[in-house]
């Protein structure tokens, strides 16, 4: 027999040595959700371990994640509803609690990127990414101008990569021309370019309470059905200045991943949502899995697929995991 593959496999040290793909704390991006007040961070009862931060308590999580090496944070405001309204006015207030968090977090960790998520979903009382007619119709363009106050505050407060998740057409060659006029040339953009409608974004809509009021979002959002959409999306996202393209869930669409990889040079991120983090979690705790090793084991699978980066609420875990080995 010449050729013997598991000569390759039979100890760790060659399996070090052949290993195809890696997984650092450098992969990884933390998402973070912030609230109002200066009481005690929140616990997320559909997230074990995550938690809604005071500002105060954001900047010490955030620092906590620039020791494990995570370069990244991806910040989400958890809103009360008094300040929720149609036309998602919170979103472009310069005073408001995300601007202030944003700012907070430059000022103390300059060398941390921030990335902020851009769509009216958590500001808006319908709890739609966004305007909602009369008629329960998601509008369009007229969105677009409410997405790019937004962007521009966000970038004045200092976010480093603005990501718009809000999946109207057209959006990021808007937010690009916004962003640039206003001389956020170095702003960069990482579209969620395949955001599908998915089952599994259950968790992260408890964290904001920003479920649909009414309807769901499958008019703005992917037919999970559809893999050749996808590469159209993003490529159009590419098209329009987009600097990192992104797809979400992760982990049910790998093959997505892998077909976008063969399209573009750009980076691609791929997001595992709370739902495929809260999966892991309730196995674990009910001891029908290893979480850790089942939380390496897909995080690796997203680096196989072809992502550059991972948007994980296992991030400081995760990085935690791989500082200790």
């Amino acid at each position: 027999m010449l050729s013997r593959p598991r000569r390759n496999r039979k100890n760790q040290a060659l399996r070090d040595l052949v290993s195809e793909n890696h997984l650092s704390a450098k992969d990884l991006i933390a998402p973070l959700f912030v609230k109002e007040g200066t009481g005690e961070k929140e616990a997320i009862a559909s997230m074990p371990g995550q938690y809604r931060f005071s500002v105060s308590d954001l900047l010490d999580e955030c620092g906590r994640l620039l020791e494990l090496g995570i370069p990244c944070v991806s910040l989400f405001p958890a809103l009360s509803d008094e300040l929720k309204d149609k036309t998602a006015t919170e979103s472009y207030n310069s005073e408001g609690l995300f601007p202030r968090a944003i700012m907070a977090v430059k000022e103390k960790y300059p060398e941390l990127l921030v990335m902020t998520d851009v769509a009216m979903d958590p500001y808006s009382s319908d709890g739609h990414d966004g305007l909602v007619s009369e008629e329960g119709q998601i509008l369009n363009d007229e969105t677009l101008p409410i997405l790019a106050k937004m962007a521009l505050t966000q970038a004045q407060a200092g976010s480093d990569i603005i990501g718009p998740s809000d999946m109207m057409d057209g959006r990021v060659k808007y937010l690009r021309e916004a962003l640039d006029k206003a001389g956020h040339t170095q702003t960069s953009i990482m579209s969620y370019s395949a955001k599908y409608a998915s089952s599994f974004y259950g968790p992260f809509r408890d964290a904001l309470e920003s479920a649909p009021k009414s309807g769901d979002k499958k008019t703005y959002q992917m037919d999970p059905a559809n893999a050749k959409e996808a590469i159209r999306e993003a490529l159009l996202d590419q098209a329009e200045g987009a600097d990192i393209l992104m797809v979400k869930p992760g982990l049910p669409y790998l093959d997505i991943i892998c077909r976008l990889k063969e399209k573009t040079d750009l980076p691609i991120a791929a997001y595992n949502v709370s739902g495929e983090y809260a999966m892991i979690k309730a196995a674990a705790e009910k001891g029908w899995l290893d979480g850790e090793k089942a939380m390496l084991e897909m995080l690796l699978s997203f680096k196989r697929a072809g992502t550059d980066m991972i948007l994980t609420y296992f991030a400081k875990e995760a990085a935690e995991l791989l500082k200790g080995r």
